[in-house]
């Protein structure tokens, strides 16, 4: 190899993959939703996304799902339904599985009610990654469908 060949390859510089900004132990969530009511941008982080992405889960029917029929909540079954206290444990259970089946949130309690004209679903959840707690309140509506 001439000198002049050797000295090329002194020039060439080859730069390294982009290095993470997060910290190793910093967790970003982002994603997209059509739904955001401000209307400023479809982004969503962090908390929001987590709740936006709980929110959906209650949207679909237990048994829509075509690959999974156990994906989905019961409630817009029992919707017409006496609310018994065998109901409100079924409700319950449903909502605690949904929940807890997000890896980013468990449930500390979980309240049903009947309001005017349909049910009432209060959620106390901690977001994992940033130890937060808050209160979600659900409202399932016989003649308005999903309520938040």
């Amino acid at each position: 190899m001439s000198t002049r060949e050797k000295n090329l390859y002194k020039q060439v510089l080859v730069k390294g993959a982009k290095k993470d900004t997060n910290p190793p132990g910093s967790r970003a969530y982002r994603g997209t939703s059509t739904v955001n009511p401000d209307g400023t941008s479809w982004t969503l982080y962090d908390i929001a996304l987590i709740k936006q992405d709980i929110i959906n889960h209650f949207h679909i029917r237990q048994g829509e799902k075509l690959s999974d029929p156990e994906f989905g909540t019961i409630i817009w079954d029992v919707l017409f339904e006496p609310l018994t206290e065998n109901l409100k444990d079924a409700i319950v259970n449903n909502v605690t599985k949904i929940v807890n089946s997000d890896p980013r949130v468990q449930v500390n309690s979980v309240i049903v009610d009947s309001y005017e004209s349909g049910i009432q679903v209060e959620c106390s959840l901690v977001f994992l990654p940033y130890n937060i707690s808050e209160t979600v309140r659900l409202k399932f509506d016989e003649n308005a469908g999903f309520l938040n």
